[in-house]
């Protein structure tokens, strides 16, 4: 890991080139090195190679400010204590998100005293679903260093991250005896923004968020490409689903879309709650008519914080402070 930001008392670390770690400077006290540990955070988990190629999300740290580059001791990263783990937010961003929007939801989070561990995702991710896949092992491993294992686990997904995390749940799936417990580790999970529905929204989905000026052509192009290797996208895209709506994680959930999204077809977000609820999860919901893909809390303030509220409150993780 490297220091890459210290912006007054938010500090991160880059945990790999698209996996970062925030934390406040009243993070407790971190614990003496290891020889184990400090040889796998001071170099960054290796990267897959389709990395090179994602141009779509920016490689930069949400805070603008950043420091010089560092390269600290294991004893600069936060390590906790077995007896009082502190909470860690799963963040995922949705495809392109610009620094500023991410900072406001990492600030409603590092005020109730969460960690977060932001995990960005590009579209291969999604074009080529055994790379999202990929990716997904890679944040598990992460998910598995001592300085995360044992904490328990917040997750909010928006847009495409809900679809990175659930190539998280594929693996967890397939392969249970890798990651025992995990999945009871999820104390709550929110899903804002998220794509669902048939291929042709996918493939809306896909214009509207890379080339917004000449979606159909990217939508026809998506079509194709979907039938041209169903076996390599369509398939998988079968099985995440089916994972998701049998989804291994039965804590309360909280659920931001609108009627009016391109990305998300609400007959089938109502089908995913239904069989949730059905299932005995916990799930709520904020829903409006019309809003925006992703930018729900800039459009509709007082009802998104109250709804998230009330679902953090009823998690019994700590009120937000008057802020925004």
């Amino acid at each position: 890991m490297s220091v890459i930001v210290r912006e007054g008392r938010v500090k991160a670390w880059r945990v790999t080139s698209s996996i970062t770690y925030y934390c406040t400077s009243d993070t407790p006290a971190p614990s003496p090195p290891t020889s184990s540990l400090s040889s796998h955070l001071d170099s960054p988990l290796p990267s897959p190679p389709y990395s090179l190629s994602a141009p779509f999300i920016s490689d930069m740290p949400s805070h603008p400010t950043v420091s010089s580059t560092l390269t600290p001791s294991f004893s600069d990263v936060p390590t906790l204590s077995p007896s009082s783990p502190r909470p860690l937010l799963l963040l995922f961003p949705w495809l392109g998100a610009r620094p500023g929007a991410m900072a406001k939801y990492r600030d409603l989070y590092l005020e109730r005293g969460l960690d977060i561990l932001s995990v960005e995702s590009t579209v291969w991710h999604f074009l080529w679903p055994r790379w999202g896949l990929e990716y997904g092992a890679e944040v598990l491993e992460v998910l598995g260093d001592p300085h995360f294992k044992g904490r328990p686990l917040l997750v909010h997904a928006f847009s495409i991250g809900g679809y990175t995390f659930t190539q998280l749940l594929s693996q967890m799936v397939r392969e249970p005896h890798k990651y025992p417990g995990l999945a009871q580790r999820v104390v709550g999970h929110v899903y804002d923004s998220m794509g669902v529905g048939s291929l042709e929204h996918m493939a809306k989905g896909l214009g509207l968020t890379l080339f917004p000026h000449i979606e159909p052509l990217v939508r026809c192009t998506a079509l194709l490409y979907f039938w041209l290797f169903k076996s390599q996208t369509v398939y998988y895209y079968d099985k995440s689903l089916q994972v998701f709506y049998n989804n291994p994680v039965t804590s309360p959930a909280l659920f931001f879309f609108s009627e009016n999204d391109a990305l998300c077809d609400p007959v089938a977000m109502d089908a995913i709650i239904y069989i949730w609820r059905k299932r005995g999860i916990a799930v709520e919901t904020g829903k409006w008519k019309e809003s925006v893909h992703a930018a729900h809390l800039r459009c509709h303030p007082e009802e998104y914080l109250s709804t998230l509220e009330k679902f953090m409150i009823s998690l019994n993780i700590a009120p937000l402070r008057e802020k925004m």
